[in-house]
């Protein structure tokens, strides 16, 4: 998990190394490291906090040499600690970064302590390093000593390990944990993530499950699991991304918000034609596959999953084919039933989300008719695993708290009702109408962030609130549980959201001056069944804020403060109420003086399980 930056050339690569973890800060991490061998000279700094930490202590000790790993961390076993922060070494001989979690640590641990290894740190990484020392003698080289080490590992793993008495080169190997090696003139380069390494190089390749790679200046070779030469594709990555450049915006979650309306043109853009869905947005094979479906099965975590809750009404309203929705998680270890003609999608802005990629292989053994995934990742495990993929076009997304990806991913999900339903008498003009909702959705959330100053003001009741609840209907149901979500995740208020029609079944309970309840309100066919949930809500002295349709005719008084919402059609409900939700939380947490863009415990790519 977080961040793995290594280089292997002829220049000092401290610099390069720094520069690609600044480049991962937004996955979220709380230590960090670098270890740079010159000759056969292992030096390692390391630091608790951010990385202009590590960058301040390496302006004091200046490291030189050409090759060199750097990491940081997000903690799975051990306090975050200088002592548990990467990278690890077994004897200043043998260093070692990784991402994941070695299942199976305690009785290596145990196994190597009873060979006389002393183990510095509370993590699991530093099996690896003691074990790769400890076989090191027995094999004529550090690739097959790493290759015979990962067979004695559980669990998932990206890793890489550097000798320093054989400096030129690096050992990379990956197992549920993704890494990617870039290609340069003279010098190579691996990550957790291609963002880092865009400084130095535009060419890369992935590598595949339970790939090992040895890597130097001048080659690079990859094994498979069998240990057998392989040949991993090198492309040209057409991503950009400035890691620094906030803009005008005091952080990337409010630039993120306001980038919406763009990122909504780039997932719609040559998509729709004609008032219809174009099916190849959903890959070559779409026309094809999707013409059968009668039943998808739709799996994802946190807010994606939120995205998938929505997808099933429109699904089954509008597509006329029954829909699941479930945690990635949860899906991994329970038996479930696979219906006929089933398509399976999985929602995951990174693409490497541990538990949806897992879920996604083990589906794949049960029969699903084909797999979508809708991702904003191009090159990912789930993009290059899927038979289709949906590429968001979302743009870079630093903000730990998502909000640009959750409304594309909704975009990306409207659309693929469409397309499924046309093969379901959906009809043509209820295509159409959905068509001509997507395209007026840029203008739409464009007025929806007008609203940000009276928001703004609305957050200052926030201030001293430990609680909130949130209430909604129908697809508004999910919407609510999003915007819960965002304010738990960067305002650290203990957040809940419910069906409004569940207040009845023990919800109202809580309800008193000291809990907000905020309630999303369209001008819908529930309409009238939700302001009687709101009376039993101001019945019980509890304080709400609405943010209601400018038709839904809702009025401030002492109980309640309404915030109206530009009106908009059924179909986009969902995608435009998520918008105040957001700016709610995003001025919530600054009252709050919260870490917005890296909230505390928090990672943004979660590749562990």
């Amino acid at each position: 998990m977080c961040g793995i930056v290594g280089a292997v050339a002829q220049r000092d690569v401290a610099e390069i190394l720094v520069e690609g973890l600044k480049r991962l800060e937004y996955r979220g991490y709380d230590s960090a490291g670098v270890a740079i061998v010159d000759g056969s000279q292992l030096s390692r700094v390391r630091r608790v906090g951010k990385v202009a930490e590590l960058q301040q202590a390496l302006a004091e000790q200046p490291l030189s040499g050409g090759t060199g790993i750097a990491h940081t961390r997000w903690a799975t076993h051990g306090e975050p600690s200088e002592r548990n922060a990467h990278p690890h070494h077994s004897n200043n001989d043998i260093v070692v970064v990784h991402n994941g979690i070695i299942e199976n640590h305690e009785l290596l641990r145990e196994e190597l302590t009873q060979l006389g290894y002393i183990f510095e740190s509370d993590t699991d990484t530093e099996v690896i390093g003691h074990l790769v020392h400890h076989l090191r003698p027995q094999h004529e080289s550090l690739l097959a000593t790493v290759q015979a080490v990962v067979k004695r590992l559980e669990g998932a793993y990206g890793t890489v390990v550097v000798d320093r008495n054989d400096a030129q080169r690096m050992i990379v190997a990956r197992s549920g944990s993704p890494l990617v090696i870039g290609y340069g003139v003279g010098e190579h380069f691996v990550a957790s993530d291609q963002l880092a390494l865009l400084p130095v190089t535009r060419r890369f390749a992935f590598l595949e499950e339970g790939d090992v790679a040895e890597i130097t200046r001048r080659e690079v070779k990859v094994f498979d699991v069998n240990g057998e030469p392989v040949e991993r594709e090198v492309s040209e990555s057409e991503v950009s991304h400035d890691a620094g450049d906030k803009g005008q915006y005091r952080h990337y979650m409010l630039k993120e918000i306001y980038e919406q309306p763009t990122a909504i043109q780039r997932t719609l853009e040559n998509r729709l034609s004609g008032g219809q869905v174009v099916a190849s947005a959903f890959g070559e094979q779409a026309e094809a596959l999707l013409k059968d479906i009668q039943h998808v099965q739709i799996i994802a975590c946190g807010t994606s999953y939120n995205a998938g809750l929505v997808a099933r009404y429109w699904l089954e309203e509008h597509a006329g084919v029954s829909c699941n929705v479930e945690i990635a998680s949860e899906f991994r270890y329970r038996r479930s039933h696979v219906f006929p003609n089933s398509l399976l999608v999985t929602i995951s802005q990174s693409g490497e989300t541990a538990d949806t990629l897992a879920a996604l292989r083990l589906a794949k053994e049960m029969g699903y008719m084909a797999s979508l995934t809708i991702c904003n990742v191009p090159g990912s495990s789930l993009v290059r695993e899927s038979d289709m993929a949906y590429m968001m076009q979302a743009g870079a997304e630093i903000g730990v708290a998502s909000t640009k990806a959750f409304t594309v991913q909704l975009a990306g999900l409207l659309m693929l009702t469409a397309a499924i339903g046309r093969h379901n008498h959906m009809g043509a003009a209820k295509e159409a109408a959905i068509v001509q909702s997507l395209q007026s959705l840029p203008t739409k959330i464009e007025q929806c962030l007008s609203m940000a100053e009276p928001i703004e003001s609305l957050a200052e009741d926030f201030a001293e609130k430990h609680h909130a609840l949130f209430l909604g209907r129908g697809e508004q149901s999910p919407i609510a549980m999003e915007g819960a979500l965002k304010l738990k995740e960067i305002s650290y208020i203990h957040a809940e959201a419910y069906a409004a029609g569940e207040l009845k079944h023990g919800p109202l309970a809580l309800i008193d001056a000291d809990m907000p309840v905020i309630v999303v309100a369209p001008n819908n066919e529930l309409l009238e069944k939700l302001k009687s949930n709101v009376e039993e809500v101001r019945a019980r002295g509890g304080l709400m804020y609405v943010f209601a349709d400018v038709d839904a005719k809702f009025e401030s008084d002492d109980t309640m403060k309404v915030l109206n919402v530009p009106h908009c059609d059924e179909f986009i409900a969902p995608i435009i109420y998520t918008l105040p939700l957001q700016l709610l939380s995003y001025y919530v947490a600054l009252i709050k003086g919260t870490d917005v863009d890296q909230p505390r415990n928090l990672a943004k790519s979660v590749t562990v399980e």
